[in-house]
């Protein structure tokens, strides 16, 4: 009788500008370090909805997304030691990267040049496309998968997802500019990536200080920790903060004017970017950074390293995003809430509701 084996079922966009549909595919066998893992639950990234529409130039078809990535291990290679079968994982951006560049052996595996995506990448052994996490299995080197601390109960599981992502993204920054109790820190913006800078912020014991344009989401930016909002449709209201903070994380996806942040920091303050405009700001001007030595710079995600520390650190403070849970078959209905930022604060896929196919 022929073995039934089973296949990786998921959802994929398979051609630009068309809407994400069922799609089946064979995951590798596994490699002496590979674990197998079930996946439970994926975070929707607005990266993901960039990719799916080929909005960077750089997509390769079919495409599954997925990088926020929470799941119960199923099967390890022979020489696997540090994950067992059972064992609740995560997997965030990274799959792989070349290990042996300066910035992986200083554990920033996201600045490698060889680094490999979850998804859309390309495998650096058999130089197939990599498949993300709406799907109901993954297939990940040990090195690049991430313990789920114990105190993190099951119920909170799908919370915990966009930590892989949108957790990472805001905390490697708070962390390289040690923001701490004594701290008075700006965040500009209440989205996926911005609703976590606050909490974050605010677990660090920060004093912080948000920055929306919509007056309705002020009881929001309270309830997540800020300590004081500000509404920027009123430009007076900036002026009351001008040279009082020592960093600013600007999670603002839309072209703005940096300058009108800029000037919100104290001698020697940096303010951070972290969403990318599909078109460039206006600013900096240079005064505004040569006569208080202000620094403006980016971030990108972390290392394997620094992402397991923040989700202990998490797991330690009690910080969950924010997540509406959608099976995936609303995942295009999803996308297009995205578009109109209606989504408090990042969907979530129950990965149960994706049906598994099996062929002889």
């Amino acid at each position: 009788m022929a073995q039934t084996m089973t296949k990786t079922a998921s959802y994929a966009a398979k051609k630009e500008k068309a809407p994400l549909e069922p799609f089946t595919f064979q995951r590798r066998d596994l490699r002496p370090h590979d674990v197998k893992i079930d996946i439970l639950y994926c975070g929707v990234c607005h990266s993901d909805l960039h990719i799916v529409k080929n909005e960077w130039k750089n997509t390769v078809y079919p495409v599954v997304p997925g990088h926020e990535i929470i799941g119960r291990v199923s099967e390890v290679g022979n020489q696997v030691k540090a994950f067992k079968v059972g064992q609740i994982v995560a997997v965030g951006c990274l799959v792989d990267s070349c290990r042996d560049c300066p910035d992986c052996h200083e554990n920033l595996e996201q600045y490698c040049d060889g680094l490999v995506l979850t998804y859309n990448g390309k495998d650096k052994i058999d130089g197939t496309t990599t498949y993300g996490g709406y799907s109901t299995n993954i297939v990940v080197d040990e090195k690049f998968v991430l313990r789920v601390p114990e105190e993190f109960k099951e119920k909170d599981l799908p919370a915990v997802a966009p930590l892989l992502c949108a957790g990472i993204t805001t905390y490697s920054p708070l962390r390289h500019w040690k923001v701490g109790k004594d701290s008075r820190v700006g965040v500009a913006g209440i989205g996926g990536l911005g609703h976590m800078a606050i909490k974050l912020a605010h677990a660090m014991g920060a004093h912080v200080v948000v920055f929306t344009s919509s007056e309705s989401k002020i009881p929001d930016a309270k309830k997540l920790g800020a300590d004081e909002v500000v509404v920027t449709k009123k430009p007076e209201a900036l002026k009351k903060f001008t040279g009082s903070l020592d960093f600013i994380i600007n999670t603002i996806a839309a072209s703005h004017n940096l300058d009108d942040y800029l000037t919100l920091l104290k001698r020697d303050g940096t303010m951070c970017l972290l969403g990318a405009p599909e078109h460039p700001h206006s600013g900096p001007s240079v005064r505004q950074l040569i006569f208080k030595r202000r620094q403006l710079a980016g971030s990108l995600i972390g290392g394997l390293k620094e992402t397991q520390e923040m989700l202990d650190f998490c797991a330690k403070k009690g910080v969950l995003a924010e997540i509406e849970l959608i099976p995936i078959q609303k995942i295009n209905e999803a996308y297009e809430r995205m578009l109109k930022n209606d989504v408090k604060y990042r969907f979530v896929i129950d990965i149960s509701t994706l049906p598994r196919e099996k062929i002889d």
